[in-house]
């Protein structure tokens, strides 16, 4: 059966509460799915999901140092994320605060790792980014990348 893990960053809660949308609307599309902190998340474990989703707030338009560093530290696991399903969210505090590079960055490490990504025709093209808190709009942008990401890795991994 497939399986996924939401990995994030988070100092003020709300990347974290983007992240447990995200799960949760995996799990509600019948994929198990782990939802935890970068902390608690060792490079050797991610090789074992068929969907690994990536949320990070924006630092100086990019990703934060822990999440950049999990993903540096993927090196030793490389050609063993090929073909898994990928998928990226961020959160910043404001309109134009490098929302779009820091999910940009952590795709772009899922392609070079061979990992499958896909868009959105709607809304969040790239994955969805909150500004501050996430209103309810912000919400179901996250459930909605759940429930896609979760589709497409049943029909990857059933």
């Amino acid at each position: 059966m497939a399986n996924g893990i939401v990995v994030y960053h988070s100092r003020s809660g709300n990347t974290k509460e983007m992240a447990e949308a995200i799960a949760g609307a995996m799990i509600a599309s019948a994929v198990p799915t782990e939802c935890k902190s970068v902390e608690n998340v060792h490079p050797d474990d991610l090789p074992r999901y068929d969907a690994i989703v990536i949320g990070s707030p924006c630092y100086y338009g990019q990703m934060a140092a822990s999440v950049k560093q999990l993903i540096d530290d993927l090196v030793g696991q490389h050609g063993q994320l090929n073909g898994k399903v990928g998928a990226a969210f961020a959160s910043s505090a404001n309109v134009g605060g490098g929302s779009e590079t820091t999910i940009m960055g952590i795709i772009e490490a899922m392609l070079i790792a061979g990992m499958i990504v896909q868009g959105d025709p709607q809304g969040a093209h790239y994955g969805p980014l909150s500004i501050g808190r996430p209103d309810d709009k912000v919400k179901q942008q996250c459930e909605r990348r759940g429930q896609r990401v979760a589709e497409l890795t049943k029909r990857l991994f059933p």
